[in-house]
This record gives C-alpha cells, sequence and structure tokens, in this order.
C-alpha cells in the first residue's frame, strides 16, 4: 500500500480523447517526493527543448504534493507546471484552495494533460468516473461564472473546479487558472490550458488518505497546531504587521499599507511612491477594505485566513488573492475602490495580478513619451481609471493594440519598436516580468531575484529577515527562540547585520554568507513545493511552524519512509538542480540571470559578479550556472549528465575557458 500519496496519475490526451490511470514509481517519492519535484522529472523525461508551450506535446500538469489532503495544516497546494509561451522556461505555479485534496481524495497524485482538442471541453473526475465534455457553451464565460456554471450543470455543489476565463482562451501570455479561493497565475499557464481547448477540470472525490503510522502523525500536526497559536499570541515585535504573523500575505486582514506602498515600485514605475502613506489615506483604505470585505476565508485545513470574499456594491462577489488589491491601485495611482473593482473583472477575465497591471502602465507610458498615439487607443476614456478597465477589455479581448500587448512587455515593445523597448524595463529570466521592484541592493534578495526559477512574490522570501533591527540587542532577542534555522551560525549571521555601517547592505551580508542564506531560503521552498504545504505557514514568513527540523519526521511518519535532515536537504537540492536543469536545456544561462538595470537605485557591478560566482561555485555549478558533472553524480543524476553531453552544453564551458 502507498501512504499519503496514491500512486496513480490520471493521463488525459485531448487529441485522441484517450483516459489512462497509469500506476507509478515509489521511488520517485524517495527521489523527488511529490508535486514540483515529480513535475519536473515528468517534463524532463517527456517533453524535450525542442516543444514549445503551445505544441501538443507540451504537458499541463495539475500535481498534489506529498502530504496534500492529509491532516497536516496548510497542506492544499495545487502545483501546476508546464513550458511557459512568455518565457520557454519551466512555468510552476501553485494554487490554494480545496482543488488538490479533492484530487487526492479522489484517488489520483496527477492529472497530465497532453495533447489538443479540436473543441472547447472540460473534464469531469468523479472518484473512477472521468469524462472528457463538452464545453462549448461555455465559451467567453468568465473563470468564476464558469466553476458556478459547471457545478450547476452537473448538480455537483461539492465539486472543484479549476477554469480559465477569456484571457487563457486568446492564450494571453498572462493567463491565470483559477479556482474557488484560489489561482495559478504566473507565466502564463492558463494560456497552455486555452491553447489545450481545455476550458475546466473539474473534480470530486470521496476516497480515503492513508497514513502509515497515524497516531505519530497526528501528533506532529498536534505540534504544528499549537505553534501557530502560539505565533498568533505572541506576534513577532519590531517587524512590519505583514511579517509579524504567520499565513500567506494577511493583505486582507491588515490595514496598515505603509511599508508595501512606500518600499516597493509597482507597477512600470521606476521610483517609489515616498510619503503616500499619509493619515487620510489610512482613514480612506481602512473604511473602503471594511465595507466590501464580506468575510475572511481560508484554504482546506488551515487555520489562517488569508483571504476574503469581496462584495463591491454592482459587481459579483469574489475572492481577493493577497497583493492584487494593491497592484491595479497602485500602478494606476488610484484609490482603493478602484482596485476592488478592477481585481474583480481581471478574475474573471483570469489574468495574472502582477504582469497584467505592468503591461497597462506600460501602454500608458507609451502613450505619453509619443512611442504610441491617440490612434493606437481609439475610444479610450480620458480619465484615468477608465484608461485602466479600457485597456484590460483590449487586451483580454485581443483587439487592436490590446493583441500586442497579450504577449507581455517584451514581446510587445519588440514589436512596436520606436524605441518602446526602453520601457520594458522590468523583466529577468528570458523577459518573466518582476513582481517588484526594491530600493537598494541587498545581497540575499539579488542572488533570490537572478537565479530563481520562479519570480514570484513567495519565492523571493523567506525565513531569514528581509531587513536588521536597528539594535544589537533586539536581533539577539530575535535569535534567543529562533529554532527553525538548520544551524547556529545562521543566529550570527543576523547579529552582525547592522542597519549602517560596514555590517549593511550591499557589503553585509558577504557573498559567502549571501549563499548559503539563499541556499537554506531555496531549500525550504523546494521541500514546501514538493509536499504542497502553503509557503505561509513554511518557507515565506519568519519563524513558521514547519522548518527543516520538524518536516522530516511529519513526512516519515505520513509516509512510512523514513527520512532525516540531510536525507530531505538532498531531496530538496535534487528538485532544485533538476528544475535548472530542465531550463539549461532550454537555453538559460549566466546572461539571464541579471536583474534589469534599474532594478535599485545604485548598481554594484563588480559586487554583482562576484555574488554569482560565489553562488555558483556553493551550489555546484560553473561560471554559466550549469550544474556540474560531480553535481550531478552526487545527486544520482547521471541521465542528465548524458543528456548535455549529447547536447554539447559542457562543451561551452570549455571553449570560455579556452
Amino acid at each position: 500500500m502507498r501512504y499519503a500519496e496514491t500512486g496513480y496519475n490520471l493521463e488525459i490526451d485531448l487529441s485522441r480523447g484517450n483516459i489512462q490511470k497509469v500506476e507509478t514509481d515509489p521511488k520517485l517519492t524517495e527521489l523527488h517526493l511529490g508535486g514540483l519535484g515529480t513535475n519536473a522529472k515528468i517534463l524532463w523525461d517527456r517533453v524535450p527543448p525542442e516543444v514549445d508551450a503551445f505544441s501538443p506535446e507540451n504537458l499541463l500538469i495539475f500535481s498534489t504534493g506529498l502530504l496534500t489532503g492529509t491532516l497536516a495544516p496548510g497542506a492544499n497546494r495545487t502545483i501546476v507546471s508546464t513550458i511557459s509561451p512568455q518565457t520557454g522556461l519551466m512555468a510552476f505555479s501553485m494554487m490554494g484552495g480545496f482543488f488538490a485534496p479533492e484530487l487526492r481524495h479522489a484517488g489520483y497524485d496527477k492529472v497530465i494533460i497532453r495533447g489538443k482538442s479540436s473543441n472547447l471541453v472540460y473534464l469531469y473526475i468523479n472518484n473512477d468516473k472521468v469524462e472528457i465534455r463538452d464545453a462549448s457553451h461555455l465559451k467567453g464565460k468568465g473563470a468564476v461564472e464558469t466553476q458556478e456554471l459547471i457545478k450547476q450543470e452537473l448538480n455537483e455543489y461539492n465539486a472543484h473546479v479549476a477554469a480559465i476565463g477569456l484571457a487563457g482562451e486568446n492564450k494571453l501570455f498572462f493567463a491565470s487558472i483559477e479556482q474557488g479561493r484560489s489561482s495559478a497565475s504566473r507565466l502564463g499557464i492558463g494560456a497552455v490550458m486555452g491553447d489545450k481547448g481545455l476550458k475546466a477540470i473539474v473534480v470530486r472525490g470521496t476516497k480515503d488518505v492513508n497514513m502509515a503510522r497515524p497516531a505519530e502523525f497526528i501528533q506532529h500536526v498536534d505540534d504544528v497546531f499549537k505553534y501557530i497559536k502560539f505565533r498568533e499570541e505572541n506576534p513577532i515585535p519590531g517587524m512590519p504587521a505583514i511579517l509579524q504573523v504567520l499565513g500567506s500575505p494577511q493583505e486582507m486582514l491588515i490595514h496598515d499599507e505603509k511599508w508595501h506602498t512606500e518600499s516597493f515600485n509597482w507597477g512600470n514605475a521606476r521610483v517609489r511612491r515616498r510619503d503616500f502613506w499619509t493619515k487620510e489615506v489610512e482613514e480612506s483604505w481602512s473604511h473602503t477594505q471594511e465595507s466590501v470585505r464580506t468575510r475572511l476565508i481560508s484554504c482546506y485545513n488551515c487555520p489562517m485566513q488569508c483571504g476574503a470574499v469581496i462584495s463591491v456594491p454592482g459587481i459579483s462577489p469574489y475572492m481577493m488573492k493577497c497583493y492584487s488589491k494593491l497592484t491595479y491601485t497602485m500602478a494606476a495611482f488610484s484609490d482603493l475602490e478602484f482596485g476592488f473593482r478592477i481585481a474583480q473583472r481581471a478574475t474573471e477575465y483570469g489574468v495574472d495580478g502582477f504582469t497584467t497591471p505592468q503591461v497597462m502602465a506600460f501602454a500608458l507610458e507609451l502613450l505619453e513619451n509619443g512611442i504610441l498615439t491617440e490612434k493606437d487607443f481609439p475610444g479610450m476614456p480620458a480619465d484615468n481609471e477608465g484608461r485602466f478597465y479600457w485597456l484590460l477589455d483590449a487586451i483580454v479581448k485581443r483587439e487592436g493594440i490590446g493583441d500586442i500587448l497579450a504577449e507581455g512587455t517584451y514581446w510587445a515593445a519588440k514589436k512596436i519598436g520606436n524605441g518602446a523597448e526602453a520601457f520594458a524595463h522590468n523583466n529577468i529570466k528570458k523577459h518573466e516580468q518582476l513582481p517588484l521592484k526594491l530600493g537598494m541592493l541587498n545581497p540575499v534578495y539579488f542572488l533570490m531575484y537572478s537565479t530563481g526559477e520562479k519570480i514570484n512574490i513567495t519565492q523571493i522570501e523567506g525565513q531569514f529577515p528581509q531587513a536588521p533591527y536597528t539594535n544589537r540587542e533586539d536581533r539577539e532577542a530575535f535569535v534567543k527562540d529562533w529554532i527553525q534555522v538548520p544551524d547556529e551560525k545562521f543566529k550570527e549571521y543576523f547579529v552582525n547585520w547592522a542597519p549602517r555601517g560596514e555590517g549593511s547592505n550591499p557589503a553585509y551580508p558577504t557573498p559567502e554568507i549571501a549563499s548559503e542564506i539563499v541556499d537554506w531560503m531555496e531549500r525550504m521552498h523546494y521541500i514546501d513545493d514538493a509536499v504542497g504545504v502553503c509557503a505561509g505557514l513554511s518557507s515565506f514568513p519568519l519563524k513558521p511552524p514547519y522548518h527543516i527540523h520538524n518536516y522530516p519526521k511529519i513526512i516519515s511518519a505520513a509516509t512510512g519512509i523514513d527520512f532525516d535532515k540531510d536525507k530531505l536537504w538532498d531531496v530538496a537540492t535534487r528538485n532544485r538542480t533538476l528544475v535548472r536543469a530542465v531550463n539549461i536545456r532550454r537555453g538559460m544561462r549566466r546572461k539571464d540571470e541579471k536583474p534589469p538595470e534599474n532594478h535599485w537605485k545604485n548598481r554594484f557591478p563588480d559586487l554583482e559578479k562576484q555574488l554569482l560566482d560565489v553562488y555558483y561555485k556553493f551550489k555546484g555549478w560553473n561560471s554559466q550556472g550549469v550544474p556540474t558533472k560531480e553535481t550531478l553524480q552526487s545527486l544520482g543524476m547521471d541521465y542528465v549528465i548524458e543528456d548535455f553531453e549529447q547536447r554539447g552544453i559542457y562543451d561551452e564551458q570549455s571553449k570560455e575557458e579556452n
């Protein structure tokens, strides 16, 4: 018997209409756990680099994590993986809610979609009953609307539905997949779903999930719940409100947005909005948020309430996702009510809440600077908010200039020309749009931004603080109960970090120390993404309930496979290396791991080069960021060595050295 996981994937070929239940190799669980790890292995094995995002041979994978659907708090993530139309690299995006737990209870670990349907369809999964159904009547429907219509059609109101809106159908490079109270938004995975002619996946499951050592597992789970309660009652002092508590960003709960609104460059901006957060703004925004927030909501088996049902007069209620309330508001330089209103339309369309406002702000900058003209925007209103609504509609419907903007700022600028490239200034990693800009070069952030395989807000933060306390005494107090550190030396690193002087950014943390910190934070992210636990309870906040010391015990009790810290560390490293190998095979190199020129006010070219040099060496990669043969052999990944040798990837390094 398989424990925690079901041991079965559901393979769907939309070109042929085939449905197949496939048993999986249990060895992969020991090597990769599940979720993102096994997704990466499937994409490596079955999607060669010659296959592009909109090829029938590209796969779209909806995966549970190893602990998804169990009693582990926050183990509810759906990990969606494919090849991105925006970057040509591996895309992986996570969504919360109830979809993945329902899939696990239906008896499956993954749904793997290949091929293309000639007509719009949806997939209906009800335990052992699996059908490909006609969805022509859902064409053009909103993503949220589609979910409700399908539930009514099936008379299955306890089902959970992942759906695309018009943006996915029209293959926007930043189309999302919406599901209940969450979404998978980054890198155009909704466009791949639309290209395959798949409007939605519906899941209903009533099967049990088996634990290897249930009593032991429940004891560990109880300990996690107790710690969550402790942290709720004892928030971390001296930190911004958003960092004091647990959970995904508590945007729906807190009102104080001074740190967020003034510390980051939103939209397509090049500067921060200093002194934006006044008493008047705080009062206005607090009133707006309280008036439209119907109730706070949680994902499957999670005590945190990170989302909210938003009900704005005159439009349908919807679930607000973390930063969306700010991304549209700040890009338009508008008020919060506008942000809540336009986010509802964007959610129905199914678009990424970070990329979309950037694209709209980018278009208006081109208009203001004469690169585009009024003729390119026929009928666009004169008022600021009206222009954003007009642009959103034009982009999603691919009408006029919207058809060009639908591919994101980089590709749109290439087509527009005439100097437009200078305004597409917020791209990294083969042209993915960064979610935020920062004010000062922080060595840890530099490495997370530059070398991370997924530029998502939760993927660039971790269990090490973002900034030091002013006083050394406060830093020393912080580390006293810092049980999450993998090694005591990290406490010393933080205590020695000062806000000013030689021990501050950008000189400190040093490249060597920054590499160690980033490695720790990355590995925690990769564990979360393999087991399906929300980053808001593990790799994102400070002092979380999940960490490297209790994860091995929890996973061992659930699966019956004995894991210790070292073995789990190896799995995280293997998964991180495999995702990188997929992207290396697709052309990613050192030249792609550089933040935009204006990302920080002051740049330090020598330091940035040294940071990459030291980090690459620490990770066991060569000067181009390619994992070395020795590194791959130590991880049991000889199959990657063989592939790289056949493709001449290692020869590139030899030529560079000569």
